[in-house]
């Protein structure tokens, strides 16, 4: 579908917009850096090493798992964060968009997501990453808007589960379409940047899709269908580390 629901409830489309996925296309990252982040600021130099241990084999699975499914992925992988204090976590969002975010971040988005501005598009992150994380990286950035996965909270903790459907494949472009339907935006004259196959369903939203250091699956399709494919890299920094 191009633009679909774009002209839907009524509004007018007044504008346009470049929706851009976040983990693997504006930075080299996944949710499990993340997390990793998280615990390791938790537990002593001792404790993290084993933990570290326990968790590399869980993410043989999460490997195995993300090829077949990855919205499944993202319900599975955010069981890891129930119990853990939401103050805390989010009191370290900022420290985590830093030291993970920061050395990972492409260099060419700058110039792309600046060039999308000046011509008047908004910008928007589309992301299975939950929001507390995101947070910072849109505030850099400028973003105009952010669709991004939430955890439930009970009792100051997290309960390790969303509160709606994990926003990969196809609830991406749902996503999408309800976004630009709320917002007056033309679809069809948008553009959409992602870089794997659980992106297809964002990037057949718009009229313009980009694939970003696309995997195999989504650069075979990119091919086909003529679509832009983008090399982006990471720049070198001098701030933050690589946990």
């Amino acid at each position: 579908m191009r633009g679909g629901l774009s002209r839907q409830r009524g509004h007018h489309v007044t504008r346009e917009a470049a929706f851009f996925d976040v983990d693997g296309t504006l930075c080299d990252t996944t949710i499990a850096h993340y997390y990793r982040y998280f615990m390791f600021r938790r537990l002593s130099p001792l404790a993290g090493k084993l933990w570290y241990s326990t968790f590399l084999m869980k993410c043989v699975y999460y490997l195995l798992l993300d090829k077949f499914d990855r919205s499944r992925l993202n319900v599975v992988f955010y069981r890891n964060y129930a119990g853990l204090p939401t103050a805390e976590i989010k009191a370290q969002a900022a420290d985590c968009h830093q030291n993970v975010v920061g050395p990972r971040r492409f260099g060419q988005p700058v110039d792309c997501i600046e060039e999308h501005r000046r011509a008047g598009r908004a910008i928007v992150l589309v992301t299975g990453s939950i929001d507390l994380i995101i947070e910072p990286l849109a505030a850099e950035i400028r973003a105009d808007s952010v669709i991004a996965a939430r955890l439930i909270e009970s009792n100051g903790c997290f309960t390790g589960e969303l509160d709606g459907p994990p926003i990969g494949g196809v609830e991406k472009g749902r996503r999408m379409q309800e976004f630009a339907g709320e917002k007056g935006i033309d679809l069809a004259r948008s553009h959409a940047y992602g870089d794997s196959m659980s992106d297809l369903p964002m990037l057949e939203t718009v009229g313009f899709p980009h694939a970003v250091n696309p995997d195999r699956g989504l650069l075979a399709i990119a091919k086909k269908r003529g679509w832009p494919t983008h090399r982006w890299t990471v720049v070198a920094s001098t701030t933050g580390t690589r946990p």
